[in-house]
């Protein structure tokens, strides 16, 4: 009963081990990132529906994600973020705004659209932090490169 107790111990350790390993590897989008520029969303229709100085304000600013907080300028920061990571195609982003666009205007290709805000690849992850203030981070090909939608600008973040 003893070898089993210090076999099953040993095996629940280095399944605790593997766990947390995973679980780091997982939260690619941790660490630190800077604002590096703004740009109008596509499916804003005329430039009134913008607010310039917030994107001014914004733009050359830090946003650390922590896995227990997240620090940053306005109203991002958010105690004990809830981050849950979405995988899908382009018609996702931004809370499904290219899809929606897509609905709306059949030819209004999901793909176009992420390539023209500059994304790569075909493949996206979105990581929303269920913070009050919902801001989500999207992900294309580049793991040091993020991008998030606010009041129809969208944002470009790289990683510090």
């Amino acid at each position: 009963m003893t070898k089993f107790l210090s076999t099953a111990a040993l095996a629940a350790l280095l399944c605790a081990t593997s766990l947390s390993a995973a679980k780091a590897e997982d939260a690619f989008y941790l660490g630190q990132w800077k604002i590096t520029g703004a740009a109008p969303a596509p499916w804003i229709k005329s430039d009134a529906e913008l607010f310039p100085d917030e994107m001014k304000s914004l733009v050359g600013q830090t946003i650390t994600l922590k896995s227990d907080a997240i620090e940053g300028p306005g109203r991002f920061p958010c105690k004990g973020p809830k981050y849950e990571v979405m995988q899908g195609g382009p018609d996702m982003l931004f809370q499904g705004g290219f899809g929606e666009m897509q609905a709306q205007n059949a030819a209004s290709d999901p793909q176009k659209l992420a390539e023209q805000v500059g994304f790569s690849g075909t493949d996206y992850r979105t990581v929303i932090t269920g913070c009050e203030y919902e801001v989500d981070f999207s992900f294309g090909a580049d793991n040091d490169t993020a991008k998030f939608a606010l009041n129809n600008a969208i944002y470009t973040l790289k990683r510090q």
